[in-house]
């Protein structure tokens, strides 16, 4: 990369909760790329094209969250075998060549988050929910999980989503009743993906001696569940986590830099979430 002026940014709606700058932010300080900025705006789908088509050979990349992970595939030019596993792009990377090249970190983000505490492999795990973070869980869990993965959902439209995602990324994938989830905290690896507040009336139901809870909530934090897991002894990785993980390596792609410092954006992270 030049040493000329580089933006980045978010892109969503709503966008003023996100800590992506904040990371980002840090990330450049760290590295000394005192040239380079990271901003939010606030995108929906109808006013994505518009936003790509008015970019400067100025940009380096983008990322993408909720509701425009899917909208922007066909407006890129390539994206990576990860991206198209659960047609869902987080990261832009804006080619030299003027080419714009997408790619989600999600996945491997929440299987460095898992590393992070020692998991590389389970023989098998449970997933609460069945929405667009439960897809990316599926993939990571490919990478990790050598058995049967259950997912709990609501509605049989829901489980028919998660056997069809579990058939397109090779994974086994069987679908159990919500009403039954308090089962799945028994499992080697718990990957909760639902909306604050959905999993509060599990944690009674929390075992003597859990395993693994993936929680990919972080604000507020802890949740219930998480909290009660902590209590009794069980490893916990949270929403925090996967955010950090996968926002290094979209400062990767983005300034060519490696190893992005993965301390510092945690840190810059913490202090956020402890001032909200």
């Amino acid at each position: 990369m030049s040493a000329q002026v580089r933006r980045a940014a978010v892109l969503g709606s709503p966008i003023a909760h996100s800590l992506s700058p904040v990371l980002h932010r840090a990330a450049y300080r760290e590295l000394g790329l005192g040239d380079w900025s990271y901003d939010r705006f606030e995108i929906d789908e109808a006013g994505l094209p518009e936003f790509l088509g008015q970019l400067g050979p100025e940009w380096a990349g983008l990322s993408l969250t909720m509701p425009l992970k899917r909208a922007v595939i066909p407006l890129l030019d390539e994206i990576s075998e990860t991206a198209a596993s659960v047609e869902a792009v987080n990261t832009v990377v804006c080619a030299d060549d003027g080419r714009r090249v997408g790619d989600n970190t999600d996945i491997p983000g929440m299987v460095a988050a898992l590393r992070e505490r020692g998991i590389e492999q389970v023989e098998s795990a449970a997933i609460l929910g069945a929405g667009a973070t439960a897809s990316s869980a599926l993939a990571a869990l490919a990478r990790v999980c050598t058995g049967e993965i259950v997912a709990y959902v609501r509605s049989e439209a829901r489980a028919a989503e998660m056997r069809q995602w579990g058939e397109r990324l090779g994974v086994e994938v069987r679908t159990a009743d919500w009403a039954d989830a308090e089962r799945a905290l028994h499992a080697p690896l718990v990957v909760a993906t639902t909306p604050a507040g959905t999993t509060d009336a599990l944690s009674r139901a929390v075992p003597e001696r859990p395993a693994t809870l993936f929680d990919v909530l972080y604000d507020p934090w802890p949740t219930a569940l998480a909290a009660r897991w902590s209590a009794y002894g069980g490893a916990v990785v949270s929403g925090l986590d996967l955010l950090v993980h996968q926002a290094v390596l979209q400062v990767e792609q983005m300034t060519g830099r490696s190893p992005a410092p993965l301390d510092a954006m945690r840190k810059a992270g913490e202090r956020a979430l402890a001032e909200r």
